[in-house]
């Protein structure tokens, strides 16, 4: 199922992992960075409701 990589096969299976590395890290940080808006998002709407309810 593996090619024959030879003499690239360093190079190519490096490449594969960095690359690997690279998504795993954007994934991380994007569900990581989702979490925090979502908290800032509950805290911006929680003041919202708060000032409605004094204001009327």
């Amino acid at each position: 199922m593996m090619p024959e990589l030879g003499k690239y096969a360093f190079a190519v299976l490096s490449s594969y992992g960095a690359s690997l590395a690279l998504i795993v890290a954007l994934v991380g940080w994007s569900i990581l960075r989702g979490r925090q808006v979502k908290r800032q998002l509950a805290e911006v709407e929680a003041r919202q409701k708060g000032t409605e309810r004094s204001d009327g």
